[in-house]
């Protein structure tokens, strides 16, 4: 027929779709299927059958989707980044909508129509996709449509996590296991769908207007639409749900084919033949698991030889003992005789009911149970153990830690370490002494769980079993990493795209789970911690290709009981018996249930809430016609309607929250200047009784805002600019929002660098980013402030009375108040008398609770966070948890003043709150009756810092550590799991009498780099920046050292920094350490002579601390002895053998103009050179001779290079027909120049057509300088400094006069070099100077800069979780898109985790944008021209008929 046909192809990241469109551009077929991650033969099959049906057609083709981009390479054909395709089909088909939102497989999307078009995608994380509703709906046994046919009948709705599908399950299991109705737990699901898409994908711009719903999920389930509906609170005229709104991407990409050239039948065959026979590379195979089959029969036989003893039950007489373990979503029972001996045994599913699964298994033994065996004792432990124990009438409930200890012990008495992998959680038990020295589980994320092999197994239609064996007899294991659950699905993709087969991926998934347990679970640095007798347990270890990855990676065999899925059952049973026998009553017989109580058993579930406290839990109460009750859902013993001595024990949160925000307002008659709010957030949980008592004296009337709940976070969901920001801060947008919704027209929340300064050899006293300038990414995001016309004062303040009264005189926002010096200072002294009153109160409230512990025998849990820990939405209750079980609870700030830290401690003390932590920890380790409990808020970057130290110093007293990661999942499961174990620890210390007592030697001898050092010690440098550092070698080794730059950075790298460093940490200090630590390790250097450098700011990021980071990898790798040196200018870390003279400053300052130049040179000509290679040549030529002059060259010979490099590069012949769009690189300063840090992107932006610019490190340079100036002019500190500071911004100007003048010459339109004074002044109207953490202000002000230098475009680069970029970066971009409506920023997070493709994506959309803009530019350009013509002609014509 020869018609033209128009296809698109959607490759999405589970299903595959297809749009033929004939030439009127009408559908004539569409196809939908899933590809069970075999993207490549789903395609080819596509395609086929498309040649099949119209064999005499041409089409057009274009791919789209986030599968595509390979295989579009490979075909030969268009790839249209997803987002296009959709806004193509959005502006011809629904053109009134104004948002987008669209859920995929794996992917979420929203895309927000306006002048230039913003899209969010999800970065890191993949929770509140169709993959996480399909994990949902098996846990209720049904499936998506399944879901939508619960949610129709519900009535209410729980919270449920869905930031990742692992801890939905965590708080959903419990729902399930306490009988809550499945139709309340399905609308809850889709709630928690909606509420992660606000949050997190969102980040601060609401959505408003029309809304389009597009993609799987959406159209197929009416019930999620529904909810978004409702919470976004759309109007019936607003709602666009369009036909087939799965298929209209796919629609888009066909409607971009139109352009593109025809394709025959017979040319698109050959294209699918390449696509078939294609392999990209970019992943490295891993070693197999086992070299040939005999190591795998060895392997067999070792482990086979580790059984437990069985007896037939049918032929039994006598005792016996049941152990039942309740776990998440499974029940083990077992029966063992007076010996141990295993009798009868039972594994099974929950079915999501613990209770029935269990009563139904105790039916199976009772009908083939023997007469003449009686039950003795029975013990539970496990999830359900509390419900079972009380329905069932079972003796003996314990903590499952202690359960499957007690079972390890039994098959390897010296036992050193227990791993046990279950179905979504995981559990690492370090045994000292034959006591329970850690444990550590999976709190924040649960990739690489049992349930994760096995949805994988599914995903590609294995039986388990089968993707078990393929693995172990697979020779190119690939590499996935051992980051999140749904990313790694990426990576597989990859590596299916690239030949590798089910075996190879399925072994390489062997290897990530264990990387993932040992690396953020266990934590393990060192595998000779693990001691010499490792027991696994758990089902996961069933599977052989795990427990053969174990064995590789720790280095040493392991003992796999044959039992291992039952061990904790097991353990109950042993405990049973152990119980027993001590009780010394030989005719006790079981209370458990019989077989007529079973049949007979009859549960009533109610539902209900708690009307004792504040926290009004939701409760389920179970009532058993034996009389008993169970309630759950109560965070202590309130609720449960029990009433014990444990609630009058002493609680310092609780007396804490009272005493910081129990202060009545001034009536308002007296309030003479009005009513003031102060949002209850942060750090006003410290300096609250400052500044209530210094506004109440000023005359104000001071409203706090409510006291913190769920609702208050999704009050301020929208305005969320950063999804990775902490729950504390999440938190302040709804507190605004709650003072607005209160009436207040005034609100007060200031900015405090800097705390006071509690112990004298603390190294400073800032607050963390978060806490000093949170109130900026208030001021910026939260657009109800300026509708609703908000006074909202934050300037930085200080906090010494006599500097505060001075800055408030000096500041306008203060200026319509009329305060006089007088009544400022009067009311500062009363503030501060307050403030220390209160502290006061909590320290002398603390020494009387420990006096109390120690009168009373009593233990006392030391509840260690930030003041903002004690909100108990923060906490969820853990507080009345600990004193539910019979212990008192005190604050780090209730008894850090008794104790100090030994200093120097290995990290750089540079916080005021955690400065506390290490005291409370040194006070806790010479305490019997204390023990420590540190919470650490999800996102928090700073406790990657603390943790490590507060733990060091524990350990050093042999106290066990207890680490709590919280956020806005409330699920204490896990955290009574820990506090248990905690207690049964120190009962077991206790009892076996071996508190041996450590000294607590925990500060540290720094190994000195000494004057006698210089002459012979290799000095290694990290890379950082590639240009820059090549120079910075040149510059360190012409002052007389002898130094080495570590120039490469790998995969390996990475792998190596993440063993060596706490995985919360930042990227750029994994990958210096990784460089580090890699090299040591690599054998090229002389370990007795080599010496590390690096760099300390000095500020308030966590940059400061990199150096703590590395001291510590060096004593975990063994190379205490190396010494470590700080470069730095602020006087820290004095060392006598590395100075900073006057001579290396000149020659560092000449370095960086060198190689801020060479990178100008470099990336403009680059991008437009008609020689291709040309611009490099001359780059590489510039290189040496810089690295000559900079060895040795006058002031004149500088000036002259300076001129003679720009007018050599200006001799390049550049193709300037083309215009390009011009994209800016922003962002942390490693990861913004480091090529491997930042996955190339400068790389990709040239392959996309677009011209790079890189800011200049010397703009850099002077921002830090200007630090003690704004510091002295905000706060009054520091005058001295800030005139050096001044002087030296004037030397540097000075040394860029030429600079200037050389680029101004040229006719190449390079970017100036900054002017610090102009990029200050310009930033004011975004944020305050103040913001000096990280790149601080300054990065706002090279976005500015960029703007206004005619490029628009630009990519915010930063590590995921970076704590300054959530103010500075993330923060502020809303707020500049409305000061430059033509931004197109793109805020792109690296880690070792994050998804490349995901980036790619975002760069991708961000170059799209670019050239649609570019495009319009030009022909606005030309239609001006034309009008100018017009008129040029119209006036010639006038003057000649005149």
């Amino acid at each position: 027929m020869n018609n033209i046909l128009h296809i698109g192809l959607d490759v999405g990241s589970t299903t595959v779709k297809i749009i033929v469109m004939n030439d009127k551009l009408e559908t004539i077929y569409n196809d939908y299927r899933r590809h069970f991650s075999d993207t490549k033969n789903t395609v080819c099959t596509v395609l086929e059958e498309l040649c099949e049906k119209y064999p005499n057609d041409k089409f057009t083709l274009a791919l789209t989707g986030s599968g595509a981009m390979s295989a579009a390479n490979f075909l030969g054909v268009k790839f249209i980044q997803e987002v296009v395709s959709c806004k193509r089909v959005v502006e011809k088909y629904i053109p009134k909508t104004d948002v987008v939102i669209e859920l995929g497989g794996e992917d979420a999307k929203i895309i927000y129509f306006d002048k230039s078009i913003e899209q969010r995608m999800n970065g890191t994380c993949a929770g509140g996709t169709g993959a996480f509703l399909d994990q949902m709906a098996s846990l209720l046994h049904t499936d998506t449509a399944g879901l939508n046919e619960l949610a129709k009948k519900h009535t209410m709705i729980y919270p449920i996590a869905s930031r990742c599908g692992v801890f939905a399950k965590t708080d959903i299991q419990p729902l399930i296991n306490e009988g809550a109705a499945k139709e309340d737990i399905a609308a809850s699901i889709f709630q928690a769908v909606v509420n992660q898409t606000i949050s997190g994908l969102a980040c601060g711009r609401p959505i408003r207007g029309n809304v389009a719903f597009l993609g799987g999920p959406l159209n197929y389930l009416p019930e999620l639409r529904k909810r978004f509906i409702e919470t976004l609170n759309l109007q019936p005229d607003e709602i666009i749900v369009p036909e087939e709104a799965h298929l209209l991407v796919a629609k888009g990409a066909a409607l971009d084919s139109v352009d593109s050239d025809l394709i025959t039948v017979d040319e698109l065959k050959q294209k699918i033949e390449n696509l078939k026979n294609s392999q990209d590379n970019t992943t490295h195979p891993l070693e197999p698991l086992f070299k040939d089959e005999k190591e795998y029969e060895e392997f067999k036989k070792r482990h086979d030889k580790t059984k437990v003893e069985k007896k037939d039950l049918s032929t039994y007489k006598g005792d016996a003992f049941i152990g039942i373990d309740a776990g998440s979503t499974t029940t083990k029972l077992v029966l063992i005789d007076t010996e141990g001996t295993l009798l009868y045994s039972s594994y099974g599913s929950n079915e999501g009911n613990p209770l029935q699964s269990v009563i139904k298994m105790l039916e199976d033994l009772y009908n083939i149970l023997p007469e003449n065996v009686t039950i003795r004792y029975s013990g539970v432990t496990g999830y359900g153990e509390k419900l079972i124990q009380t329905a069932l009438n079972i003796d003996l409930n314990e903590i499952e830690t202690i359960a499957h200890y007690t079972a390890a012990k039994k098959f390897e008495p010296d036992v050193t370490s227990i791993v046990d992998i279950g179905g979504q959680d995981m559990k690492y038990i370090k045994m000292k002494n034959n006591a329970i020295d850690n444990i550590m589980l999976n709190e924040a994320c649960s990739s690489g769980c049992g349930s994760f092999i096995e949805t994988f197994a599914k995903s590609l239609n294995l039986d388990i079993s089968e993707f078990v064996k393929e693995a172990i007899h697979a020779k190119r294991p690939v590499d996935l990493g051992s980051r999140c659950t749904v990313f790694m699905n990426s990576k597989i993709k990859q590596a299916q795209k690239e030949g590798y087969s089910v075996g190879d991926i399925s072994s390489g998934l062997s290897y990530s789970v264990i990387k993932n347990a040992i690396q953020k679970v266990m934590k393990v640095r060192n595998v000779e911690t693990l001691g010499n007798h490792i027991v696994v347990q758990g089902g996961t270890f069933y599977n052989d290709a795990v427990l053969r990855a174990f064995e590789k990676i720790v280095g040493k065999n392991v003992i796999r009981p044959d039992i291992a899925g039952l061990m904790g059952a097991y353990g109950m049973a042993l405990l049973s018996k152990e119980q027993y026998e001590t009780n010394l009553d030989m005719e006790y017989v079981s209370t458990i249930s019989k077989l007529e109580d079973l049949h007979n058993l009859d549960i009533k579930v109610t539902h209900t809430r708690c009307n004792r406290c504040e926290n009004h839990c939701k409760l389920t109460v179970n009532r058993f016609n034996n009389g008993a009750t169970y309630i759950s859902g109560n965070r202590c013993e309130k609720g449960a309607g029990i009433v014990s001595n444990n609630a009058k024990l002493p609680n310092l949160v609780q007396f804490k929250y009272n005493r910081i925000f129990d202060y009545k307002p001034l009536e308002e008659q007296y309030a003479v200047r009005g009513t003031i709010g102060i949002p209850r957030v942060l750090n006003m949980y410290e300096d609250y009784p400052f500044w209530f008592t210094f506004l109440t004296e000023l005359g104000f009337r001071v409203i706090i805002s409510e006291k913190s709940t769920r609702k208050t976070y999704e009050k301020g969901m929208e305005s969320m600019p950063s999804e990775s920001v902490c729950y504390p801060a999440k938190l302040a947008h709804g507190h605004i929002e709650s003072l607005i919704e209160q009436g207040i027209k005034t609100i007060f929340y200031p900015c405090m660098p800097y705390s006071r300064k509690e112990y004298e050899k603390a190294d400073n006293k800032y607050n963390c980013p978060i806490v000093i300038s949170y109130s900026e990414v208030i001021r910026n995001n939260v657009e109800d402030l300026n509708k609703n016309k908000i006074k909202f004062i934050n300037p930085f303040l200080p906090f010494d009375c006599k500097n505060l009264v001075k800055k408030i005189m000096e500041l306008d926002e203060f200026k319509e108040y009329n305060f006089t010096k007088q009544e400022l200072t009067e009311a500062a002294k009363k503030a501060e008398a307050e403030y220390q009153k209160c502290k006061e109160d909590i320290r002398n409230k603390g020494k009387e609770t420990v006096r109390y512990i120690e009168e009373n025998n009593l233990k006392g849990i030391v509840l260690a966070g930030r003041p903002y820990h004690i909100d108990p939405e923060i906490n969820h209750g853990i507080d009345t948890l600990i004193t539910s079980l019979g212990l008192c609870v005190l604050t780090e700030d209730s008894i850090s003043h008794l104790a100090q830290a030994k200093r120097p401690l290995r990290v750089v003390d540079q916080w005021v709150f955690h400065a506390r932590l290490y005291a409370a920890a040194d006070f806790v380790g010479k305490h019997d009756n204390l023990e420590l409990v540190q919470l650490n808020s999800f996102g928090c970057g700073v406790d990657a810092v603390t943790t490590d130290q507060v733990e060091e110093i524990l350990s050093s007293y042999n106290k066990m550590y207890t680490l709590i990661k919280i956020d806005e999942v409330n699920n204490l499961g896990a955290v009574r799991i820990r506090i248990r174990s905690l207690l049964a620890s120190i009962n077991k210390r206790i009892k076996s009498k071996e508190q041996e007592k450590n000294l607590g030697e925990y500060g540290i001898k720094k190994k000195i780099f000494t004057k006698d050092m210089k002459k012979d010690y290799t000095i290694l440098i990290p890379q950082m920046a590639p240009i820059h550092f090549e120079l910075l070698e040149t510059a360190v080794a012409a002052s007389g050292y002898k130094v080495e730059l570590l120039r490469e950075c790998t995969q390996h790298t990475v792998e190596t920094g993440l063993k060596y460093v706490n995985n919360d940490a930042c990227y750029p200090s994994i990958l210096v350490t990784g460089q580090m630590i890699e090299a040591l390790q690599s054998g090229k250097y002389d370990l007795n002579k080599t010496a590390l450098i690096m760099s300390q700011t000095g500020g308030g990021c966590r940059a400061t601390n990199y150096i703590g980071f590395i001291r510590k990898a060096l004593k975990d790798a063994g190379f205490e002895n190396i010494p470590v040196i700080s470069f730095n200018v602020v006087g820290m870390e004095k060392m006598p053998g590395f100075k900073i003279t006057v001579p290396l400053i000149e020659r560092l300052i000449k370095m960086v103009i060198y190689a801020d130049l060479l990178q100008k040179m470099l990336t403009k000509n680059r991008a437009y050179e008609v020689n291709k290679g040309e611009t490099q040549a001359l780059f590489d030529k510039w290189m040496e001779k810089c690295k000559k002059l900079l060895i040795k060259s006058s002031n004149n010979e500088f000036k002259k290079s300076i001129y003679d490099i720009v007018n050599d590069f200006e001799k390049i012949e550049l193709d300037t027909t083309i215009e390009k769009p011009k994209v800016g690189i922003v962002g942390e300063v490693l990861i913004k120049y480091h090529p491997f840090g930042n996955n190339y992107v400068a790389d990709l932006l040239e392959k996309e057509g677009a011209e790079v610019v890189l800011p200049d490190f010397m703009g850099f340079v002077k921002f830090m300088a200007t630090h003690k100036i704004t510091f002295n002019s905000l706060l009054n500190i520091n005058k001295t400094s800030a005139k050096i500071s001044k002087v030296a911004i004037k030397l540097i100007d000075l040394l860029e006069k030429d600079l200037r003048l050389a680029l101004a010459n040229s006719k190449k339109n390079y970017l100036p070099p900054c002017d610090i004074w102009h990029l200050e002044k310009q930033v004011k109207d975004v944020l305050s100077i103040g913001n000096q953490t990280g790149e601080g202000w300054f990065l706002t002000a090279e976005m500015i800069e960029y703007i206004e230098n005619g490029i628009p475009n630009i990519i915010c680069v930063q590590p995921f979780a970076c704590l300054p970029n959530h103010v500075v970066g993330k923060g502020v971009i809303k707020t500049i898109r409305a000061k430059y409506p033509n931004a197109n920023i793109s805020p792109v997070d690296y880690d070792p985790g994050a998804s490349e493709s995901n980036q790619t994506n975002r760069i991708k959309l961000l170059m799209t944008v670019a050239k649609d803009n570019l495009k319009l530019k030009q022909k606005e350009k030309l239609a001006t021209e034309k009008e100018n013509e017009t008129i040029d002609f119209q006036n010639e014509k006038t003057k000649i008929t005149e």
